[in-house]
């Protein structure tokens, strides 16, 4: 037994070395787009650990939606930032407190404004830096390198209005989905939406297992679809029309009553997950993720 073990070493250990290096989580230069009169776009390029990043220019200025993972892809935002606005007022926020949404915030001008929803910046004060972003790769360490949060300069508690001159921005939290600190960012008359993790385009919604919830996933699916908007950018991945809020929302409205049907027949949450996500996987077979941890949320919640 011993000498077979011996002789598959070479071989499993080539098939561990085959396995591909994750691409460095680095915002993308020179591939900002303009996708309204007021609003731009730094695509992700599907890199893990790079957010869509949104840039809104109005007459006297400027927001910008994430700033990526650390000072260097900060750097690179508000190099993009110069290309598209001459602004002097700039505004910053975050669409959550995750790592690579928050830390670039540190290369902006002191004089930039960083804006946060209280509940956003409880989740930095309760959590941090999170490390386990650094733990991913050596590259993500090293970009993560003594980052910091940024002070924020405003706080609102649900809703907030930025007018940046011929533009109205709103900053909007419904409660918690992703994370308790979810922000959408809507702006006025442009009709874009901003929607970080919680509306997605063939993603399974990222839940938190102990801390999401489904109930309130479909309010604020319900409360973002009041605001009617033509294009949404999420967090990650590629952009969509406003139809992916009815998207997500039926898949999430499936997913609650099958892990009821589950439940009532008696299956553990153990169960019910593996069975949602086997089911799920090959409903949506071109969407990324899984649904198991939204089962497991469904599963706490349903009577």
């Amino acid at each position: 037994m011993q000498l077979l073990t011996s002789s598959l070493f070479p071989i499993v250990f080539a098939l561990f070395a085959q396995q591909p290096t994750p691409p460095t989580p680095l915002v993308r230069e020179n591939a900002t787009v303009k996708v309204s009169e007021h609003v731009y776009v730094i695509p992700d390029g599907n890199v893990g650990g790079v957010p869509n990043i949104g840039i809104i220019v109005g007459s006297r200025g400027t927001l910008v939606v994430d700033t990526g993972l650390g000072p260097r892809n900060g750097q690179a935002v508000l190099r993009e930032v110069n290309k598209v606005s001459k602004n002097a007022e700039i505004y910053i926020v975050a669409t959550h407190f995750h790592s690579e949404h928050t830390l670039g915030e540190s290369a902006f001008p002191a004089n930039a404004k960083v804006i946060r929803s209280r509940a956003l910046q409880a989740e930095i004060d309760e959590f941090g830096v999170q490390p386990n972003f650094a733990t991913r790769s050596a590259a993500n360490a090293e970009l993560m390198k003594d980052a910091t949060f940024r002070k924020a300069d405003e706080f609102f508690d649900a809703e907030k209005t930025i007018d940046l001159g011929g533009v109205r921005v709103r900053l909007l939290w419904y409660g918690g989905t992703h994370t308790n600190g979810d922000t959408l960012i809507f702006v006025e008359g442009d009709n874009v939406l901003f929607a970080g993790d919680v509306i997605m385009n063939r993603r399974f919604l990222a839940f938190n297992a102990t801390r999401s919830s489904v109930q309130a996933w479909l309010r604020s699916l319900e409360e973002a679809s009041k605001l009617r908007p033509t294009r949404i950018v999420p967090a990650h991945g590629d952009m969509g029309d406003g139809s992916l809020i009815d998207i997500d929302r039926t898949y999430l409205q499936a997913l609650q009553a099958r892990v009821r049907e589950l439940k009532r027949e008696g299956k553990t949450v153990d169960q019910t997950a593996e069975t949602v996500t086997a089911e799920f996987r090959a409903k949506y077979p071109d969407w990324t993720g899984n649904a198991g941890a939204a089962a497991r949320g469904a599963y706490n919640e349903a009577n």
